[in-house]
């Protein structure tokens, strides 16, 4: 610590500290027009100069450190002059217009803190690059000071913006044309959010009145945002600065795909099917109705012909009522949430080994990593925000990259090593890897003999699986496999990612295993920078299982044969007995003709299960549908006997829990439109329909999550009072407990030791052929989600209107398809139509695409194959034919 006096205060800061940031700790704030925290200061703008006493010249306060018994000046009659000067020649860039429309922009604040009028001239349109639909480029209004150039390559590391020529000359551009559409530019905003001036906005954001903070709505890494509202609507949004997930970043899903909540085909009434047709209904009439399909069926066919799917886009709150009302008003463990096709493969496999089905450490891990393991995930596009931290960090040096992906992915093309795999070979891969690990003597020995048992009976399980063996078997080069080796064992603290990639196949549960054998043997759990970290797909799907939506845990994953007593205690009630039937045995159990009713909250499983024409016809065998969402879907629309309108995330309070195990807060924006209501209040009001009203009776979000903490140990430190401030990670058993960053540091939640789970590679049913030659993997794109409920109501859909074909180019010629081709696409299951998209990052005899557009019904593609463990299917490689579409009706359907 070194002691210093700023503008007559002596304070205390660490040595390393900026006077500009010194100041701001003092409460002393420096006007500093080319500074953003979230990059390295730069000190073009010369509005931070100070004066230190002693010193002949004034020194920038974003450049320059701390001097002990230094004595700094920021504000005197000297300092205000010349930045009123500087203002002067910046104001000739601002015109009134634009003054007046963004009073927020920084420049303009200081102007009118100097009291400084804007002089510059109005720009004609033809003068607006409006070629991204979310960025309003008025580079008139530019004055050089490099944020949109800094936080681009710095924060986001896609480099869109450029500095060109010198002086008076220099100019800002994007890359690879002259406008920005062109230069790669992911409408992450962020530029737009550091810029000072009206250069860069939002193009279709208003002015808010308020801002509030909450957790995002899409994928699992939990940003964290400021929404802001006028007139009752939400109107904009931006990263928040203090976030420890998001540290003031976003991508273009949290900053600009907020319009859904506004949508006019919102559904604002429920609404009960009467020969065939949709009819409104009151609430009471329509909670009536569905108490009474339900309680028919429990007094027909018994309990266990109902299923209850909780939804991951809900709270934990909501979650948690779900789970209950399953168990203690219907009778049954038949409760799933959509988990059961991503990463359930993960908690089982993770619980099973480490005793703990959930990430070990935190995303604040990356940049503790000495190499990271991208394995089965693309998080550029899949968890931007996320991929965008390990980006940064290996461009900066900080660590080696190793992605394990099928595709060229843009982590792939600055890896240290990409091993392009054979889709559906990872135990192969996995067993090579410690093949090579073990026999060159890599393993952390000490770990191992503290921490981790039958390693004998693993080495030898590996020992045959040579890197040249599984060479053959993965499509790579035995060479690969072993630099592979060797970079995670001895590069240090390694962290591993992994995603659906390694989730949704036949191996998939054994898939996450193999990633937690390697972890074990190289020591690489229990410390910074290294363990197995899930990216979970949705905002709350960590949450949603979490919360009992598995018919073999309750809440706060405790298994119900272990946790039984305490929740019948705690409930006051007996639980039911039976096993209960996950999602796909449900699905299996209504074509059988045994499930009679299905209570679908928030999912659109007949849109987004795989196989999808038996899961539809499935469906259609069910008496009683009963749909909870925001929009009419392909489930409601197909099979739905009564939809109850539910609220958005923006529209009540919660909590979700994000990939790191960290509870965020979720807090009420905006009103829910029409008469929905939140799901916790839906479910409430049918179990008291229903004859459970006392066990329901909450008064708010919060009595729920208090219930929550009482039933589940871990959680009992955290609550919505400590949330106010930051999220916190569970474990976290008492109210002054700090959370937990770190899992199983000294010891593993059954013991001090984690037995590893030898694994045989089982080749997947599902091969190519002369009649399918191709194998078609499936997945997200940067700028949808899912099959596009929010997203495609939102004006993010301009960048992503429908599914493409990911081909490479020879496959493509030989085939006479060429860059937006139509395709028909046929597997041993069904056939979709789809544009071709020719692609450097497939390789030959392989194609990708995503599942956003349900017109495409990408799922009748997929098959019946599914995880051995857990059920979950295998969405990553289905054999297929690609031919050119015949006719002009063909290629009317894709359009």
């Amino acid at each position: 610590m070194v002691q210093c006096t700023i503008d007559g205060e002596k304070i205390s800061v660490g040595a390393d500290t900026s006077i500009l940031d010194a100041a701001l700790r003092a409460g002393i704030e420096i006007p500093a027009i080319c500074h953003d925290d979230r990059c390295d200061p730069n000190g073009s703008c010369r509005m931070c100069l100070v004066r230190i006493q002693g010193r002949d010249e004034l020194v920038t306060a974003c450049q320059t450190r701390v001097e002990a018994g230094s004595w700094i000046a920021t504000h005197n009659a000297e300092l205000d002059q010349f930045r009123k000067t500087e203002l002067q020649w910046y104001a000739a860039h601002v015109s009134p217009r634009d003054f007046a429309e963004f009073p927020d922009k920084l420049l303009h604040r200081l102007m009118r803190e100097y009291n400084v009028p804007p002089s510059g001239k109005i720009s004609a349109p033809e003068d607006l690059d409006l070629s991204m639909p979310q960025i309003r480029v008025d580079m008139n209004q530019c004055i050089d000071c490099l944020r949109c150039v800094s936080i681009c390559e710095e924060v986001q590391g896609e480099s869109v913006w450029h500095e060109i020529a010198r002086g008076d000359e220099s100019r800002i551009v994007p890359k690879r044309g002259a406008l920005l559409s062109e230069g790669g530019c992911v409408a992450c905003g962020a530029c737009v959010d550091t810029c000072p001036t009206a250069a860069l906005t939002d193009a279709a954001s208003g002015q808010a009145e308020s801002w509030t903070r909450t957790t995002c709505a899409y994928c699992g890494v939990g940003c964290e945002l400021e929404m802001g509202v006028s007139a009752g609507r939400i109107v904009a949004s931006r990263p928040c600065h203090q976030a420890p997930v998001n540290k003031g970043h976003a991508c273009a899903k949290g900053r600009y795909s907020f319009g859904f909540t506004h949508s006019e085909d919102r559904v604002l009434q429920p609404q009960i099917r009467e020969q065939g047709l949709w009819k409104a209904a009151g609430w009471d009439h329509a909670l009536a109705a569905t108490a009474d399909a339900l309680q028919s069926v429990i007094n027909d066919h018994g309990p266990d012909a109902i299923g209850v799917l909780a939804s991951s886009r809900s709270t934990n709150e909501d979650s948690y009522l779900a789970q209950k009302f399953a168990r203690m008003v219907i009778g049954t463990n038949n409760i799933d949430c959509c988990a059961r096709v991503c990463h359930t493969p993960t908690a089982a496999a993770m619980k099973a080994i480490l005793g703990a089905g959930a990430a070990t450490n935190s995303f604040d891990d990356i940049e503790r990593a000495s190499t990271i393991l991208v394995a089965g995930a693309n998080p550029l596009e899949c968890h931007p925000v996320a991929g965008a931290r390990i980006r940064q960090q290996v461009l900066r040096g900080d660590s080696k990259l190793i992605v394990i992906d099928p595709r060229r992915t843009e982590l792939a093309e600055i890896a240290t090593i990409h091993l392009a795999l054979k889709p559906g070979t990872d135990i192969a891969l996995q067993n090579a890897i410690a093949h090579v690990i073990i026999s060159e003597g890599l393993h952390d020995r000490a770990f191992i003999a503290e921490r981790v048992d039958d390693f004998d009976a693993y080495a030898e399980n590996v020992a045959d699986l040579t890197p040249a063996r599984a060479a053959e078997i993965c499509e790579l080069s035995a060479d690969d496999i072993r630099t592979a080796a060797r970079i995670y064992a001895s590069g240090g603290p390694a962290y591993c990612a992994h995603g659906l990639g390694i989730t949704e196949h036949v191996q998939g549960t054994e898939g996450v295993m193999g990633l937690v054998n390697l972890a074990l043997i190289t020591g690489n759990i229990g410390r910074p920078g290294s363990g197995i970290n899930p990216l979970r797909g949705q905002n709350n799907v960590q949450g949603t299982a979490h919360m009992g939506c598995d018919p073999g845990i309750l809440a706060g994953a405790q298994p119900v044969r272990e946790a039984r007593k305490a929740f019948e205690q705690a409930w006051d009630t007996s639980l039911p007995t039976g096993q209960g039937l996950h999602l796909m045995q449900m699905i299996d159990a209504a074509a059988e003709g045994k499930l009679k009713a299905l209570v679908v909250i928030g999912y659109d499983i007949a849109a987004t299960l795989a196989h999808e024409s038996e899961v539809a016809r499935a469906l259609a065998k069910i008496d009683h549908v009963i749909v909870i969402d925001l929009f009419e879907t392909e489930t409601s629309r197909r099979f739905g006997d009564i939809f109850l309108p539910a609220a958005s995330s923006f529209e009540k309070d919660g909590t979700f829990m994000n990939a790191e195990r960290r509870i965020q807060s979720v807090r009420k924006l905006v009103d829910p439109p029409g008469t929905a209501r939140a799901d916790w209040q839906i479910i409430s009001d049918l179990a008291a329909q229903m004859g459970a009203g006392e066990a329901f009776a909450y008064a708010s979000p919060e009595a729920i999550w208090d219930e929550i903490r009482q039933v589940w140990p871990a959680a009992a430190g955290i609550t919505y009072q400590r949330l106010d401030d930051h999220g916190l990670q569970w474990p976290c058993p008492h109210e002054d407990h700090p959370g937990t960053t770190i899992l199983h540091e000294e010891a593993f939640p059954h013991g001090p030791k984690a037995r590893l789970r030898p694994m045989h590679f089982r080749p997947t049913p599902e091969e190519t052929d002369t009649d399918y030659p191709i194998m078609l993997s499936t997945g997200r794109n940067l700028f949808q989600f899912n099959v596009g409920t929010m997203t495609r109501r939102s004006s993010i859909l301009q960048l992503r209107p429908t599914d493409t074909l990911d081909m490479a180019a020879a496959d493509a010629s030989a085939r006479g398809l060429t860059e937006g081709s139509f395709a028909r696409v046929q597997s041993r299951y069904g056939k979709s139509r789809l544009r071709v998209h020719i692609s450097e990052q497939i390789a030959p005899g392989r194609a990708f695409t995503t599942f956003h557009d349900p017109s495409r019904h990408v799922n009748r593609l997929t098959g019946p194959h599914r995880d051995r463990m857990v059920g979950a299917p295998e969405y990553k490689v289905t054999a297929v034919r690609i031919d050119r579409c015949r006719n002009e009706e063909e290629r009317r359907d894709v359009k």
